[in-house]
């Protein structure tokens, strides 16, 4: 970092001069100052160190530090200015005014003095010089010994067009792109304090700092943005302050707007839709119907969007969407034709843009023919074309749609006798579904007359304008196949439920004389199955129940009696593991039972 103290004196311990400088013209005629030329304010900066008059008093010029102690009980800022006509004088703490009181003097030479100085009067006292031509102002810090001081401001500055702005600390900046920023950080305390930067809490570098401790960010991006902070530390502790720097960017035209898309997206319609521009855009509609106007623009911050008609604001009978950007004209009619505008403005300026809407009427045409269904013979027609018009200009056929559309008359064409030709039926059935088959059809030689009558002709008469078509040809040339099967295999498989175990099989395809070919030349054929559920000796169980045993009581609550379950094999009747009747639910083996109160005896 670049520190920027110098010491002054025992009761100024650092100076900072604006960077500003005024420098006084050397000669001035004070007894005729009206003929002086006119002349804006300067400030007089004085870089000498504060006096101490006595041990109570301490008298000092703008441009440097005072430092309070403990039997200070007077201080005097003195403010000199030149200028023509003679500048007014001002002081302000802090960025404020300073409200003049009994401790709080402003003397008759405009210099401000503070009695019996405390805690609360340190603070940056500015003295403001005004005149018809301009002013000029420079700062003076009054702090105690301790904790640093850091000259902050809480404007808000916009900067538009200059090409170079400077601000104080705390500020919060909203400037062009492209534009040099310098935030300034003017800091007083004893002991001297060492100035540190940072952006978004992350410390910055020399490379941007200035000799006199102020930061600045040349050629401003969109990525500069950020809370930029000052933080003045020394023994006795830190001090930060923070300027909120924001790029600004006037509206401009966008050639998307996907607002608008997702509008049309959503609704579902085929409503028109139109996006405005600078130069102007156009659009023709139907009466009644309703359409989108987009204002696709962009800019930083978001630009606010209002929409005109004929230059007047729209009433109420419009719909506004999507924050502005869409306006929804509903049931256009004559009021409505001509231009609506959206003009979109924010803090760095303003766009316009504008598009036009027209009112044309669609209409059916069937002036337009088609082309003939048929060369020659009795059944050639033209059917009218049916087309939709905008001014003479076919357009899509769903302008019309809400339009009555006029009855169609076919006109007959090419009514005459067409040239002999081949006739043909059908096929016949092949003669063999496998391994090879014939089929034939009848070919004939006839002529289609205008009247639609088919006369029987020679096949010379055909001969002469195509070749004779084939009336016999194969068929079903596959060959014949079969799906055979082999003899089940054995039944198995663990017995969880009745009929669960497996057997398998295999399938083959093969031709009739038995010989094995590709299973897809059988696919045509129903596949037997190759896997089918069976039943094995194991699977032959079920659990064999006992007599329930006397119940161990003949009243009360806890009279109980069992029997005896287990597995047996269907066949055998012997015992077997109860896993394998686990897929049936095996019987109770014990209940209560006699559960009634016992008569007490008497």
């Amino acid at each position: 970092e670049f520190p920027f103290h110098k010491h002054v004196s025992g009761f100024a311990s650092s100076l900072r001069t604006s960077s500003a400088e005024a420098f006084l013209p050397t000669s001035v005629d004070p007894a005729n100052g009206s003929r002086r030329p006119a002349r804006k304010p300067a400030i007089l900066r004085k870089i000498s160190a504060a006096q101490q008059l006595s041990a109570s008093e301490v008298v000092t010029h703008l441009g440097q530090t005072v430092v309070l102690a403990s039997g200070t009980l007077s201080v005097l800022l003195h403010c000199e200015a030149v200028g023509n006509p003679k500048p007014t004088i001002s002081w302000a703490k802090n960025g404020e005014e300073v409200k003049y009181n009994d401790r709080l003097l402003l003397q008759p030479d405009d210099s401000l003095q503070i009695l019996a100085p405390v805690e609360a009067d340190v603070g940056f006292y500015a003295c403001n010089a005004s005149n018809a031509l301009g002013s000029d102002s420079v700062s003076i810090a009054v702090t105690l010994a301790g904790k640093p001081l850091i000259k902050a401001s809480r404007a808000t500055v916009i900067n538009t067009e200059l090409p170079a702005v400077t601000v104080d600390i705390g500020s919060t900046v909203k400037t062009i792109k492209r534009a040099n920023v310098t935030i300034s950080c003017q800091v007083a305390g004893v002991p001297e304090a060492e100035v540190t930067w940072f952006k978004n809490k992350v410390k910055l570098f020399s490379a941007r700092h200035s000799h006199d401790g102020s930061l600045l960010i040349a050629n401003v991006s969109v990525s500069d943005q950020g809370l930029y902070s000052c933080k003045a530390a020394n023994p006795r502790g830190e001090v930060t302050e923070s300027t909120q720097l924001l790029v600004l960017e006037p509206p401009q035209a966008v050639p998307h707007l996907e607002d608008l898309t997702a509008l049309l997206s959503a609704s579902g319609t085929t409503e028109s839709s139109v996006l405005t521009s600078p130069s102007g855009t156009k659009m023709t509609v139907s009466p009644g119907s309703s359409v989108f106007i987009g204002c696709a623009v962009d800019g930083q911050p978001t630009p606010n969007i209002t929409w005109l008609f004929a230059g007047e604001p729209l009433n109420v009978q419009h719909h506004i969407l999507a924050a502005g950007r869409v306006l929804q004209v509903l049931n256009v009619s004559d009021t409505l034709e001509g231009e609506f505008s959206c003009r979109a403005e924010n803090e760095a300026g303003s766009l316009t843009q504008k598009t036009s809407l027209a009112i044309q009427e669609y209409r059916w045409s069937a002036e337009k023919l088609a082309a003939c269904s048929a060369s020659c013979g009795h059944r050639g027609v033209q059917l009218p074309q049916l087309r939709c018009l905008l001014d003479g200009t076919e357009v899509n056929a769903s302008h019309c749609k809400e339009k009555p559309k006029p009855v169609l008359q076919p006109v007959p064409c090419n009514r005459r006798n067409c040239p002999s030709r081949w006739m043909v039926t059908s096929w016949s059935s092949c003669t063999r579904s496998c391994g090879g088959g014939i089929q034939t059809r009848r070919v004939t030689c006839q002529r289609l007359t205008a009247k639609g009558n088919s006369v029987p002709m020679s096949n010379d008469a055909c001969v002469q304008g195509s070749k004779h078509p084939v009336d016999t040809q194969n068929c079903n040339r596959q060959p014949c196949v079969e799906w055979v099967a082999s003899s089940w295999g054995q039944c198995n498989g663990p017995c969880i439920g009745p009929r669960l175990s497996v057997q398998h099989r295999q399938i083959f395809c093969q031709t009739k004389d038995g010989t094995l070919v590709s299973s897809d030349q059988c696919s045509a054929l129903p596949r037997p199955l190759g896997t089918q559920n069976c039943w094995t000796e194991v699977c032959g169980v079920h659990w064999r129940v006992s007599l329930w045993t006397v119940c161990t009581a003949t009243c009360g609550n806890y009279g109980f009696q069992s029997r005896r379950v287990e597995c047996v094999h269907v066949h055998t009747n012997k015992p077997v593991l109860e896993h394998y009747c686990s897929w049936r639910p095996r019987p109770a083996n014990w209940q209560r039972c006699n559960i009634a109160p016992c008569e007490s005896s008497t």
